[in-house]
């Protein structure tokens, strides 16, 4: 299947007026221009970039470089990662920051960390790292992050998946920004392919279909196309295999050489064999 739909993806959110932003959405619409998921280098070095401007102000270069040090772990440089956590963890606060400024940077820092360990299949290590960085966005007021925090436990927390997705759900429904509900699509994507994996069917695909709801409204083009493969591959293992390939064949449609598509395409299509007299 897909890899779990995460937050990388951007695009435009404008169908629902937003609020006044928690997550400093200025910054964080910074940080969704410089983002490239398909290149790490390229993202690495814009972001490296703006972090040494010294015409920014302090805070936003230390954000930056949260940023630059998760480029540098999808490129697998963990240890220069860690390093620049590690140096925007030592940066004392300025005298005129808000408190919530700090917690902001404390918690991009722990969630950072919580995803290098994550991607080096340490989630002893990495679950600790999330937990704290939930604790220090809900300090900071940013919903954003909290999500963030919380869609990364939900994917790491063996056993405790559906707690920590619940508690994303929570939050989103005390929401008004699309850029944050988007959070909405990987939480109930990710939850789905938990209950899916553990044959809870019927439950997997309320999931696959809330993401694609969300999706619909709030995602990119991606988003919403891995929302919409993961129902039709649900309601594949459901044995509705009629409505699965209504859906596979009109994802097909747009992108002919998708593999997963192709894969479910045939799945759906081809007689399985026969073992001959």
């Amino acid at each position: 299947m897909p890899a779990p739909i995460d937050e990388d993806e951007t695009g435009s959110t404008d169908r629902v007026p937003a609020e006044p932003s928690r997550h400093r959405g200025p910054e964080q619409q910074l940080i969704d221009r410089l983002w490239d998921f398909s290149d790490p280098e390229a993202s690495a070095a814009r972001f490296r970039e703006l972090a040494g401007d010294v015409s920014q102000p302090a805070h936003t270069r230390a954000v930056m470089q949260t940023q630059l040090a998760r480029a540098l772990g999808l490129l697998a440089r963990g240890e220069e990662a860690l390093a620049v956590l590690d140096e925007v963890a030592a940066q004392p606060a300025g005298d005129d920051e808000p408190a919530a400024f700090s917690a902001e940077l404390r918690a991009r820092v722990a969630i950072e960390r919580g995803r290098l360990a994550a991607a080096d299949r340490r989630p002893a290590d990495a679950v600790p790292e999330l937990t704290r960085g939930v604790r220090e966005a809900a300090l900071a007021g940013s919903s954003f992050l909290v999500l963030d925090a919380l869609h990364m436990l939900a994917l790491n927390d063996t056993g405790h998946e559906e707690e920590w997705a619940t508690e994303g759900f929570d939050v989103l429904d005390g929401v008004r920004d699309p850029r944050v509900l988007r959070w909405g699509v990987a939480l109930h994507n990710n939850l789905g392919w938990t209950l899916h994996d553990a044959g809870r069917l019927t439950g997997a695909l309320m999931h696959f279909e809330a993401a694609a709801q969300a999706a619909e409204a709030y995602g990119t083009a991606e988003q919403r196309h891995v929302a919409k493969w993961s129902v039709g591959r649900c309601l594949r293992s459901l044995g509705r295999d009629d409505e699965a390939l209504e859906i596979q064949r009109a994802l097909a449609e747009a992108r002919p050489d998708d593999p997963y598509v192709r894969a479910e395409l045939a799945a759906l299509t081809e007689a399985p064999p026969t073992i001959e007299a």
